[in-house]
């Protein structure tokens, strides 16, 4: 794993959260992604893609309490095939680590061990990309895989953040099925990682990328 672009800062993870009017969800669930209790050290870092409701003053407040925390936007105006892709570049060239994670607003951490577990999975060896899933049941505990290359996610990046939203809906067989709630990339290969997002997949080609996710996993 090349590391030629590394940012070597005390900051261990940089959470990247992207958001379009999500006023109330932010206020609901980013200070658990501020708040966790953890042996980590990491930033937080709130992408805007040109909310029209209270998001910016949410933000703003939020920043005034919370130092870690750290926004910038996206304008209406820039044109781009995926304003998805474009805020992820956005938040990923702001953060600090090494370690980039692409995290949702409405899938805050479940404990503490959600971002440690991250951590130590991400750099416990040779690996360029990190899964964290959350028990259905216990939301305290969480399981975390790793792959060493880019590709051998590649089918679960796409199936997970395919154009439509959906690719993370379900609680049942979470691992099976890829619906992670967070994951960590290698700066390395975090471009290229986001170029797999918000495919447009559909009919026979998303069913053969469901069977290849559960049988990998």
């Amino acid at each position: 794993m090349t590391n030629d672009t590394t940012k070597n800062t005390n900051i261990q993870l940089s959470v990247v959260i992207v958001v379009h009017d999500e006023d109330l969800a932010l206020e609901q669930n980013l200070p658990l992604f501020l708040n966790a209790e953890c042996n980590t050290a990491y930033e937080v870092i709130v992408v805007d893609d040109a909310s029209t409701d209270r998001t910016p003053d949410v933000l703003k407040q939020f920043k005034e309490d919370y130092p870690a925390l750290h926004t910038t936007f996206l304008p209406k105006s820039v044109p781009n095939p995926s304003r998805t892709q474009l805020a992820l570049y956005i938040g990923t060239k702001a953060a600090k680590s090494d370690w980039i994670v692409f995290a949702d607003i409405h899938r805050p951490p479940t404990s503490s061990e959600w971002i440690d577990c991250l951590t130590r999975e991400a750099t416990s060896g040779t690996v360029e990309i990190a899964m964290v899933y959350s028990n259905r049941k216990h939301p305290e505990m969480v399981e975390c895989h790793s792959f060493m290359q880019i590709e051998d996610a590649a089918s679960i990046l796409k199936k997970a953040e395919r154009h439509s939203g959906k690719g993370h809906l379900g609680k049942w067989m979470k691992v099976r099925r890829g619906l992670y709630d967070a994951v960590a990339i290698h700066r390395s290969r975090v471009f290229e990682a986001i170029r797999l997002y918000d495919q447009h997949i559909k009919g026979g080609k998303l069913m053969g990328l469901r069977m290849l996710v559960f049988w990998k996993n």
